[in-house]
Parts: structure tokens; sequence; C-alpha cells
């Protein structure tokens, strides 16, 4: 499954437009008492790219169960709420059917 931000993909030629599609993911973010910013930082970075991972792979199977082999023009948000501890990401583009040209 091919995944990009881009609304097209060099020498794929889009045959299908499926639909749009999505996915989320949320973490509470684990808070630990230290005087080290830098660790604490390192940690809110880690959470953030397991939280996107997450909700790219959720992206990815719903595509998956529209027939779809990619999803162009993906869009991330990512949410950091550091009062509640939490970390959320979302994802959405386009789930196509490409083909070599």
């Amino acid at each position: 499954m091919l995944l990009t931000t881009t609304n097209s993909v060099e020498d794929y030629k889009i045959i299908e437009y499926k639909g749009i599609v999505s996915g989320t993911a949320v973490n509470v973010q684990k808070m630990t008492m230290t005087f080290n910013m830098q660790k604490y930082y390192d940690g809110v970075s880690q959470s953030i790219a397991e939280v996107k991972e997450q909700a790219l792979e959720q992206l990815r199977q719903n595509a998956e169960k529209i027939n779809a082999n990619a999803v162009v023009g993906i869009l991330v948000d990512i949410e950091v709420k550091s009062s509640e501890y939490l970390i959320s990401a979302t994802v959405t583009g386009t789930a196509v059917s490409i083909i070599k040209r």
C-alpha cells in the first residue's frame, strides 16, 4: 500500500477514486517526575511518533477494506493536550487504485 501526501504518484496513473479514508489514534502520555526537561520532550516526541504510526496503520487498513492500493493527499493532524496528558493524531486521505504507466 502506497501512502503519500501528494495528490499523484510519479509513474503511476490513478484509475479509480475509492473514497475518503481516515485513521485516528489517541495516547495518554506517561508522565514521569523529572527535572530533566530534555527527557520529558524526548518522551513527548516518542509518543507523537507512536500515535501517528497507529493512525497511519488504521488509515491503511481502512483503505484495504475498500480495495484501494494507495492513499493520496494525506493530511496529518496532531494535537497535544498537555493539561490532560493526551496526544491524538488524525490522518485523512483519498483511497485510490493506481497502476504503473
